[in-house]
This record gives C-alpha cells, sequence and structure tokens, in this order.
C-alpha cells in the first residue's frame, strides 16, 4: 500500500471526455470537457460527440496530469471506459490509452463504465463513508437503471433492471414534453424542489418487484400535458413547479419501492447510489429519509462523482492494478456490456 501507485484515467463513453489521476486512493486530478453542441439537437449526436472526443483528449488527459504535478512517466498504468456506451466515443478513448501505454510501455487497464460508478464509492474521500459488502446498489443514469447486489469489488449481480427505457431518459423526455431544453433532468429537478408534489398523480407502472418500467410513465405525461393544454394553452408555463414536482415525486417514489423490496428480499440494508441521476435531490433526500426511518445504511456520492468522470475509472484501474488484472492490447471496446 505504500508504493506510490499512479493510475490515469480516461472516460469517453458518451458525451463528455475525462480524463484523472489516482494516487493510492486519493483523486489529484479529475478533469471533464463538456460538448455544448448536442443542446440544439435535444440529444446526444454520436459522430458529434466522436469528433468532439478527438478534439478535447489530449488537452483533457495533459491538464490531468498538469493539475495533479505529476508527468507521464510517473503513471504506473492507464485506465480506460471499454463500454458501455456509444462506439465511436469509446473507441476514441480506447485507442488513446493503448498508445499511451504502448508508448510509455505500462500497464493497460480497462474499466466496465456501470462497475465505476458502483466503486467510485471507494474513492479517498474526507466525511464520505464507504460501503461494506455486501451492499446493495442503485446504479441509475440516462441509459441505465439498474439494482446490483455487491458481494465484492468484482463480484456484482444485477438483481433488478428496467425492461424498456432508463429513468434518466424518462426525465429528460419529459422535460423535452415541458418544453425545457437537453439536458432536462437538472431542470425537472430545479423545479421540482420550488413545487408541489402532490398536486398532479401519474400512476407508477406496475412490472415485477425488483424490475422497472418508465415508457408507460413517459406516455402518461404526455397525455396528461397534451389534454390539459387543450383547455388552458398556458398551464405548462402557470404550473411548471408543480408539474416538474409531481414528475419528480413519481419517479423517485418508484425508485424507492423497488430499493425497498430489494432490501427485504437480500436482507441487506446498506445502500449505495451511483450514475447521473444520484445527483437528483429528490432521491438523495429520500435515501436520507430511509436511513432515519428504516434503519439503513445509505451511501451517497459526491457531486462530481455522479455524473460520467474519469476519476472513477482510475478507482477501478487502481483496485485491477493491485490485483495485477491487465488488459491485452488487442481488448476491443463494447458498446453494451454487463458486469
Amino acid at each position: 500500500m505504500n508504493e506510490p501507485i499512479y493510475i490515469l484515467g480516461i472516460e469517453s463513453s458518451c458525451d463528455d471526455t475525462a480524463a484523472a489521476v489516482i494516487l493510492n486512493g486519493r483523486i489529484l486530478s479529475n478533469v471533464v470537457a463538456s460538448q455544448k453542441i448536442h443542446e440544439e439537437y435535444g440529444g446526444v449526436v454520436p459522430e458529434l460527440a466522436s469528433r468532439a472526443h478527438q478534439q478535447n483528449i489530449v488537452p483533457v488527459v495533459d491538464q490531468a496530469l498538469t493539475k495533479a504535478g505529476i508527468s507521464k512517466r510517473q503513471l504506473s498504468a492507464v485506465a480506460f471506459t471499454r463500454g458501455p456506451g456509444l462506439m465511436g466515443a469509446l473507441l476514441v478513448g480506447s485507442s488513446f490509452a493503448k498508445s499511451l501505454a504502448m508508448g510509455l510501455d505500462i500497464p493497460l487497464i480497462e474499466v466496465n463504465h456501470m462497475q465505476a460508478h458502483i466503486l467510485a464509492h471507494f474513492i479517498e474521500e474526507k466525511n464520505q463513508s464507504k460501503p461494506n459488502f455486501p451492499f446493495i446498489a442503485l446504479t441509475i443514469s440516462g441509459g441505465h437503471t439498474q439494482i446490483v447486489k455487491v458481494s465484492d469489488y468484482f463480484k456484482m449481480e444485477i438483481i433488478g433492471q428496467t425492461i424498456d427505457d432508463a429513468v434518466g431518459e424518462a426525465f429528460d423526455k419529459s422535460a423535452k414534453i415541458l418544453g425545457l431544453p437537453y439536458p432536462g433532468g437538472p431542470l425537472i429537478d430545479q423545479y421540482a424542489q420550488k413545487g408541489n408534489p402532490k398536486a398532479y398523480s401519474f400512476t407508477k407502472p406496475k412490472v415485477g418487484d425488483l424490475d422497472f418500467s418508465f415508457s408507460g410513465l413517459k406516455t402518461a405525461i404526455l397525455y396528461f400535458v397534451q389534454n390539459n393544454t387543450k383547455t388552458n394553452p398556458n398551464f405548462i408555463k402557470e404550473n411548471m413547479e408543480d408539474i416538474c414536482a409531481s414528475i419528480q415525486f413519481t419517479i423517485v417514489d418508484y425508485l424507492m419501492d423497488k430499493l425497498k423490496n430489494a432490501v427485504q428480499e437480500t436482507g441487506i440494508k446498506e445502500v449505495a447510489i451511483g450514475g447521473g441521476v444520484s445527483a437528483n435531490s429528490g432521491i438523495r433526500n429520500a435515501l436520507k429519509n430511509a436511513e432515519k426511518n428504516l434503519g439503513w445504511k445509505t451511501h451517497i456520492p459526491k457531486f462530481e462523482y455522479c455524473t460520467d468522470n474519469a476519476a472513477m475509472i482510475a478507482i477501478v484501474g487502481e483496485l485491477k492494478y493491485r490485483q495485477k488484472d491487465f488488459s491485452e492490447m488487442n481488448v476491443s471496446s463494447k458498446a453494451r456490456m454487463t458486469f
């Protein structure tokens, strides 16, 4: 543990180009270049994302090394996101990581993006608790909604997941219906904090005890808005805060129902969240309340480790480095990937 292990983490699975340097569990730098170009299209355009990654990756990595105060010659290994994600975007990160690792003659380490969201909880941070094994992880993002039983760093089992759309997509599509710009999920959260969560009622989808479905809820919200704007064209503008609060309350309550089922079925009362939607104030507050009222021990990541970032890639890289779990140079990116 005393040997200085410097890992460079590279994340390029979607529309953020990110690089981070970690030293023995402590993040020295965590740089993210976001792509604004997708806002005008109302969603991520894969081809544009790939081009932006190509433009950003060299300066982002250079900045990460500079902020960390080290040279590339001090790196012990390079970790990169293998998948899941947009194939073109993943290829930019993997190609760069391979070239750098080969040039420096240091190990290359592949990382599963969804595992990284969970293992971000093991970054050394002041006043941040680390989960004890086993624990339940709820991974919630624009592309994934999963309940995972985590028995060890790399022993994970998906025990529940969405059968159609992800929760982040449900937030963003709801925001689009309300005329809010992309990405709309954070805007719904902002409006929701000022609204009445019981103003309007939406039926929660009914699927298995631990599985999710969001397609029907999106349709219900669309019809609700269409029906009300027919009678009052200013309905959205006059009631934006209450509409957002009601949508957010329904989604968060639905997530918590499934988490409660998972705790009951497994007997595990230690719960962690990860992924972009874990930045949502509603789910964070609901988890804090569950800790008080249900006797759970909950783990909520810092905001910078919720959305896509390279710090989470770096911590997985360090954990794998200690196990000498290295990748071959012919490892290929995977758009779809499970644990």
